[in-house]
């Protein structure tokens, strides 16, 4: 009895592994028609960059002009001027 168990295991196995191999190697039918939709773009990849960049230096000048204003009591057109940042540095730097 146990031979004739050990025997259908045996046979069923084959069929099992044969059924895997089928449904791996059946494949989509060929079509002229593209797979993929095209995306067209309304803002090319150069002038997002380039948008980026603005708005960064937007927020970086908003950023000196509330914390030199608000937090340092100064001016809020200082911050924007030559001197002002001259000064800062001698005075990093030990010159003054």
């Amino acid at each position: 009895m146990t031979n004739e168990l050990e025997t259908q295991t045996e046979q069923k196995e084959p069929a099992a592994k044969k059924a895997r191999r089928r449904v791996k190697n059946v494949s989509e039918p060929q079509t002229d028609q593209p797979v993929g939709k095209v995306r067209l773009r309304l803002l090319p990849i150069w002038l997002r960059i380039i948008i980026v960049i603005l708005l960064f230096l937007v927020a970086v000048i908003v950023g000196l002009v509330v914390g030199y204003s608000v937090l340092g009591d100064g001016a809020a057109s200082d911050v924007l001027k030559l001197e002002t940042w001259q000064h800062l540095l001698d005075i990093i730097n030990g010159k003054e």
